[in-house]
């Protein structure tokens, strides 16, 4: 996930404390203010953006939503108005972002100055296993869903239900203000894609990045999946992206350098004629969200550190088919391709044992889903 939004006041780089109020309930996304004086200052210009709202369609049906009437998009994908926003039943445990303000997750940014990598003792770890296990029942719940016609927003809905259901948090929910419970970045969007009511279209991809909280822990994982009928050059490169993440796991073990993931995937998604994300990277994980490690997966990065048994962190490789440059939304959320190719992405958290890993949050059947959907639309093609 990426970091709070910044003050959208020319001129002013200070964390944003509030959002415009007509602006959720216009279902315009960003808008977020420093203070009280700034959007003052800011006012006869930002309303403009009301205006232009309220006088546009904006059921979506015919593309003509728009929230950022100036923004260039890169690719073929817009937004369209979000779903409602969704609550957590007080009883269950949330972590210290959940109820604050702008989202602020004070203990992970407390813990950013050190970069000392913790190694988890017994009972840690029993406590990744059980939300990993978790996090995965809730993916595949999503991955159940994920088809022609199924808005974002719906696989949203099915995932904060899949999280409630097992006593568990949604972790990306109200993260530096991110509004949903999981990130579905569809075609050329890289990650933390906003869940909004576009359905989804025959040709697809979509990522759905899950994370839950439970009883003080976070489980981390994603996966790539297909919609309906797809190109043979996106299943070569979801294919691809899959075998990334699973050559990089392949080396984890004691004394080897994180920085060395980033070779290994690099070097496979190149020979493919693919491109690896710099902007975003794999992470440390536990009670806290995100922390040290930095786990980059291109090459010749500068991460620190040596793997230790204890460790646990993620590793989830983005790959674009045509450049690596990213570009971002103006909701401060969605990165996208800079040239509107598309992207993949697969992940998985792990936790370094005395001989090797564990994979923390691998599906039951041991392999991605989008295999399983290979197989089926490969078997009713040749039926018809």
């Amino acid at each position: 996930m990426a970091a709070i939004g910044m003050c959208e006041t020319p001129g002013c780089k200070s964390i944003a404390q509030l959002q415009c109020p007509t602006c959720v309930k216009l279902g315009i996304q960003g808008s977020f203010f420093c203070n009280q004086d700034c959007f003052k200052k800011s006012w006869k210009t930002h309303k403009i953006i009301h205006s232009l709202a309220k006088s546009e369609n904006t059921d979506g049906s015919n593309g003509e939503y728009n929230p950022w009437p100036s923004y260039n998009f890169t690719g073929k994908l817009r937004p369209f108005p979000p779903g409602p926003k969704r609550t957590v039943p007080r009883h269950i445990g949330r972590p210290d972002y959940a109820d604050h303000p702008t989202g602020f997750p004070a203990s992970e940014n407390a813990a950013k100055g050190s970069g000392q990598i913790k190694v988890l003792d017994d009972e840690e770890i029993e406590g990744m296993r059980v939300a990993c296990r978790l996090g995965r029942e809730v993916l595949d719940e999503a991955a159940k869903v994920c088809d022609v016609g199924v808005t974002t927003d719906e696989i949203d809905r099915v995932v904060h239900e899949a999280c409630i259901d097992r006593e568990c948090y949604p972790s990306p929910l109200n993260y530096n203000n991110f509004p949903n419970s999981c990130c579905t970045s569809v075609n050329e969007v890289i990650c933390h894609g906003i869940p909004d009511t576009r359905p989804l279209q025959d040709g697809d991809i979509c990522n759905v990045d899950v994370t839950v909280y439970h009883r003080g822990f976070h489980g981390d994982l994603n996966e790539t999946f297909f919609v309906g009928n797809i190109a043979e050059n996106t299943r070569k490169l979801v294919q691809v992206t899959y075998e990334c993440l699973s050559k990089a796991i392949a080396i984890v073990k004691p004394g080897e350098k994180y920085r060395e993931v980033g070779n290994i995937i690099q070097k496979h998604a190149q020979a493919n004629g693919f491109s690896v994300v710099r902007s975003y990277c794999g992470h440390g994980i536990h009670r806290l969200f995100h922390t040290a490690p930095n786990v980059p997966h291109y090459a010749k990065n500068k991460a620190v550190g040596v793997m230790k048994p204890g460790h646990c962190f993620t590793i989830e490789p983005m790959i674009n088919e045509g450049g690596w440059r990213d570009d971002q939304w103006p909701d401060h959320w969605t990165a996208v391709t800079s040239d509107g190719s598309r992207s993949a992405q697969f992940e998985q958290t792990l936790l370094v044992t005395e001989t090797g890993c564990d994979i923390l949050t691998k599906r039951a059947t041991g392999r991605p889903w989008f295999m399983d959907q290979l197989e089926k639309f490969d078997k009713f093609n040749a039926a018809i």
